[in-house]
């Protein structure tokens, strides 16, 4: 029964469209009031440094276990508009022709579920689709973060519609309802953070055995916020997710380079990750950069600079900031390391 449930509610509550207007903009909802307290389905805005398009962001976690929510349950419609959507597509697949046995009876029953009372354990019934509590509340149902790729758990929201009074939490049982910590989760996913290429003296064309200064522009170094939100009447929960720069990493392409330091992780140092190489310095030895100690041959070097990011987050109900894990950004430049050519007389 709910396998069918969800194959006939196939509209906004599980086809989450989650779409940002870029850093700033709060996201375009579809829904809200009629003047007679109905409303439609809810959606995820968001606003910050997100991306336009509500795809992922370019934000990768360190950690390779934690991933955002691949589905939620949020508000749906009011009593009346539930009715309506509801009756509706209930007897469009009774009447299907060759709609019989088990598949026939299980929507009778869920008919039963919403007109005439009929539950089981930890889910009531509902007289009438709750038309008498319309504008107290809303029912909920699944949604799909489009952004996740496995389909199984993407459609794994799959339990009926369920009534929530305006003000009261949805019943326990339903653990993938949706939070402020999901919300923040779904904010870290959509972020987008400034990219990661690094300011190399020399520039583009080193020299074997010179030491090349590495260091990052200082508008690197704002933090960045984005923000997901669900703002229906009874509901209003958000979260902001915050990235504050930690560290860089270089990979500098080749095992025949030295990394300075040696681990080739450039911390923060008073603001500033690296320093800009000036004239006069040529001698002394970069915070931040790398020693190549062969040629490029004519090719170049892959230089990858991972940037790492501290994540937090704070929203509705929450006292302080609760950390996320870090986030990591990654861009690769090539460089051309060239042989300093000598003559002995």
């Amino acid at each position: 029964m709910l396998a069918l449930g969800s194959l006939i509610l196939a509209e906004p509550a599980y086809a989450a469209e989650q779409t940002g207007n870029g850093k700033g903009a709060s996201t375009d909802e579809r829904g809200g009031g009629d003047g007679t307290g109905i409303y439609a389905a809810a959606q995820v805005q968001y606003s910050g440094a997100v991306t336009k398009d509500g795809s992922a962001g370019n934000v990768t976690s360190s950690d390779i276990n934690w991933d955002p929510p691949p589905c939620w349950y949020a508000p749906y419609l009011g009593a009346k508009d539930f009715k309506k959507k509801m009756s509706k597509d209930i007897d469009n697949a009774k009447n299907t022709p060759g709609m019989g046995g088990s598949a026939g009876a299980a929507f009778g029953e869920m008919q039963r579920h919403y007109e005439d009372e009929y539950g089981w354990t930890d889910t009531p019934g509902y007289k009438d689709y709750n038309v008498e509590k319309d504008g107290e509340g809303m029912f909920w149902a699944g949604v799909e973060n489009p952004n996740e790729p496995d389909f199984l758990k993407r459609n794994s929201c799959s339990d009926l519609p369920f009534w929530v009074d305006n003000g009261e939490p949805p019943p326990p049982q339903y653990e993938e309802a949706i939070t402020p910590e999901m919300l923040a989760a779904l904010a870290y996913q959509h972020m987008e953070l400034p990219g990661t290429k690094v300011t190399l003296a020399p520039n583009g064309n080193t020299k074997v055995n010179l030491p090349t200064w590495a260091w990052l522009d200082d508008a690197v170094f704002d933090d960045v916020q984005a923000t997901a939100a669900i703002n229906v009447p009874g509901f209003n929960i958000q979260a902001t997710t915050t990235a504050t720069p930690k560290s860089l990493t270089l990979d500098p392409g080749t095992e025949d380079a030295t990394t300075i330091p040696a681990n080739g992780e450039c911390p923060i140092v008073d603001g500033k990750i690296g320093e800009p190489y000036a004239k006069g310095k040529s001698k002394e030895t970069p915070p931040c950069g790398i020693i190549y100690r062969r040629s490029s041959n004519g090719g170049t070097f892959p230089l990858k600079a991972q940037l790492t990011w501290e994540i937090s987050w704070t929203g509705t109900g929450q006292a302080g900031a609760v950390n996320l894990p870090d986030g990591t950004i990654e861009a690769v430049q090539n460089v051309t390391v060239e042989e300093i050519q000598s003559i002995n007389r």
